[in-house]
């Protein structure tokens, strides 16, 4: 399974230099697991860039791999995890879910960096 984070999510839907990084495990609907808090955020942020269509024309794609729901479990496990390894609340839920399926986490986010099953692709500096 994989799990691609917001920001690769956004990368990929920008197209920027990274969307390459991030199009295997978005395009490969069958293995792809989706945190809903990486819906929320998405969504939250394609709305104040663009406009209500895009965002939910994004969210639909996203859809289409399997959503992981927060429940009450991955929650405390997202406590432990953001307690552990300093991660801001939706890294957390997205880094529980990913250690709960087994699943690899895809991510420009350097807060991931070091940690179990993340293949990291740090954003590119502008020039």
């Amino acid at each position: 399974m994989n799990i691609v984070d917001s920001s690769g999510w956004l990368s990929y839907f920008s197209g920027d230099k990274n969307a390459g990084s991030f199009a295997r495990p978005i395009e490969s609907l069958e293995e792809l697991l989706v945190p809903s808090i990486t819906i929320t955020e998405v969504f939250k942020s394609i709305l104040r860039q663009r406009d209500e269509e895009s965002a939910i024309e994004a969210i639909a794609h996203m859809e289409q791999g399997k959503v992981a729901n927060l429940d009450s479990g991955l929650a405390v496990d997202a406590a432990c995890f953001g307690t552990e390894y300093k991660l801001p609340l939706a890294d957390s839920i997205i880094y529980a879910t990913a250690q709960k399926y087994g699943a690899v986490l895809w991510t420009q986010d350097a807060d991931f960096k070091g940690l179990e099953g993340v293949k990291l692709y740090p954003k590119s500096k502008a020039t």
